[in-house]
């Protein structure tokens, strides 16, 4: 039987042994993994990138929408004080004193001898600044209160009375006032018409006629707007 030698047994041997080397192995394995890291890390950067992308534009959308829900929000506010404002006016023309009904009343409301010669009407507005919601020192809410506009109307009539007995006639004028219609329904209801003076009798300069010169004067209620 022929005998077989093999004489690069020995170098594959050794070749074989320098591949079953575990050191080598581990470096192979480690240099896998090493680039699975780097695989992976490229990957995260790469999402963290998208992501910070996608996070800029939200934030912007938001601070786009914050922008205008702010101008929303001045719009509703200048819109509600406009509002506040028209209605104030309405308010103020709807009670406002109507010059003309009171003219008329007056010339419906005529005493012999008792010539009313000057009539004037003053109006004071006294006006409180609001106040804004506050928390007080015992830790109390206060709401806040609109500002307000208290309106003073004042009807001062001036006459003359030249009855045979100058005076007599003007506490007659005064009820006939008072029992107007107009006038008792917008005067106060408890001493709205009061006089105010009554000089002494003297002849007048424009009619020669002797006379006692009078003032009257009619309160209407306060309005608080």
């Amino acid at each position: 039987m022929p005998i077989r030698l093999n004489l690069l047994a020995e170098a594959q041997a050794a070749e074989e042994a320098r591949r079953r080397d575990p050191v080598k192995q581990a470096v192979w394995v480690a240099a896998l993994v090493i680039v699975l890291i780097l695989v992976w890390s490229s990957s995260l950067q790469l999402n963290a990138i998208l992501i910070n992308s996608e996070v800029s534009r939200l934030e912007g959308q938001i601070a786009s929408h914050t922008n205008e829900y702010r101008v929303v929000l001045d719009d509703q506010n200048k819109a509600a004080d406009i509002k506040h404002k028209l209605e104030g006016l309405r308010r103020l023309s709807a009670n406002r004193l109507l010059n003309g009904t009171l003219l008329n009343a007056l010339q419906q409301t005529t005493v012999a001898d008792v010539q009313l010669i000057r009539l004037r009407v003053e109006q004071i507005y006294t006006q409180v600044e609001g106040t804004k919601t506050r928390t007080n020192d015992a830790n109390v809410v206060i709401k806040a209160k609109p500002p307000t506009t208290t309106e003073k109307t004042l009807l001062i009539l001036e006459g003359t009375d030249s009855s045979a007995n100058p005076g007599d006639q003007v506490n007659k004028y005064k009820d006939a006032l008072a029992a107007n219609a107009y006038l008792k329904e917008v005067l106060v209801k408890t001493n709205g018409i009061n006089l105010r003076n009554l000089a002494p009798p003297q002849i007048s300069t424009l009619t020669g006629k002797r006379g006692a010169n009078f003032t009257l004067e009619c309160r209407y209620p306060e309005i608080t707007r």
